[in-house]
């Protein structure tokens, strides 16, 4: 009886390392994989719902155009020479941020 004891006991005590070590991957899980992806995720819905006439963009396929028109799940995308494409929202990547003038050629003008 008392052997049957002795044994419950260490065999108790061997979970905590396991359950310490399982907790562990769980929360380098966590932030390694679904922190990022929840975050791109939230990114995009913020990109969609930000889109306006005008707007330069670049699609997931890598095409680049001015938002011409828009409701509520699709955008019209001018792409130059009177042509439009129509697209999903979800297809833009990302808006297309010009420069308006490049830092480079500040410092080489200063120089001179």
């Amino acid at each position: 009886m008392i052997a049957a004891t002795l044994l419950a006991q260490a065999q108790g005590g061997s979970q905590i390392p396991f359950i310490i070590s399982l907790l562990l991957m769980v929360a380098i899980f966590y932030f390694l994989l679904i922190r990022p992806q929840q975050r791109r995720a939230r990114q995009q819905r913020e990109l969609v719902q930000s889109l306006d006439v005008g707007d330069e963009v670049v699609t997931i396929g890598g095409l680049y155009g001015v938002i011409a028109e828009q409701d509520d799940e699709t955008v019209t995308l001018d792409v130059g020479g009177g042509t439009r494409l129509r697209f999903v929202k979800q297809a833009v990547a990302r808006k297309r941020v010009l420069d308006e003038e490049e830092p480079e050629e500040e410092e080489a003008d200063e120089e001179k």
